[in-house]
């Protein structure tokens, strides 16, 4: 496909996230072979695969099987109704172990940074907003247990989210 690939405030590297993935299959929803297809998770009633990134971004997607990206009830705090509608019916998903989690900050969802172990975050503490407060809600461990346990891809995976009025960094730990 030659259109621009669509940008996404909250989840800006879909691909380096890789729940949108270079595919052949054809979107159910514009009946096109775009290239890409979404591979994330989609709450519908329908089971729906390879929804191309172009009808996540146009809304397309989510009003033709009334689905959404993201679980409203997992979002962190209260937003806007115009920032959770581009939440859940604009923005891809990220893939977590048990239920995704999507952090706020400065009364806005975060936008998803990636999947991040100890090492991936070891530099950047200063870059955290509260990460002894995040370590603690979101699992109950300390800062100082985090490179004894925090591994990505390992039993206690990392979910690093951005500010996007701050540039502060957030963090969700999901252990299995």
């Amino acid at each position: 496909m030659s259109i621009e690939f669509p940008k996404f405030r909250f989840h800006p590297d879909p691909i380096g996230s890789e729940v949108i993935k270079k595919s052949d299959a054809e979107c159910p929803v514009c009946n096109q072979k775009t290239g890409y297809a979404y591979v994330g998770p989609f709450y519908a009633v329908e089971d729906v695969e390879n929804i191309c990134p172009w009808c996540i971004a146009n809304g397309e997607a989510a009003k033709k099987y009334d689905g959404s990206f993201q679980d409203d009830y997992c979002i962190e705090s209260e937003i806007s109704k115009y920032e959770l509608h581009e939440l859940i019916h604009l923005t891809p998903g990220y893939q977590g172990w048990q239920q995704e989690r999507w952090l706020v900050h400065c009364g806005s969802p975060c936008a998803f940074i990636g999947y991040v172990g100890w090492n991936g975050i070891k530099e950047q503490l200063d870059r955290f907003i509260d990460i002894e407060n995040d370590c603690q809600q979101y699992n109950g461990l300390e800062v100082k247990e985090l490179s004894e346990y925090l591994f990505d891809g390992g039993s206690c995976q990392g979910y690093l989210f951005e500010c996007i009025h701050c540039n502060g960094y957030r963090l969700c730990i999901d252990c299995g």
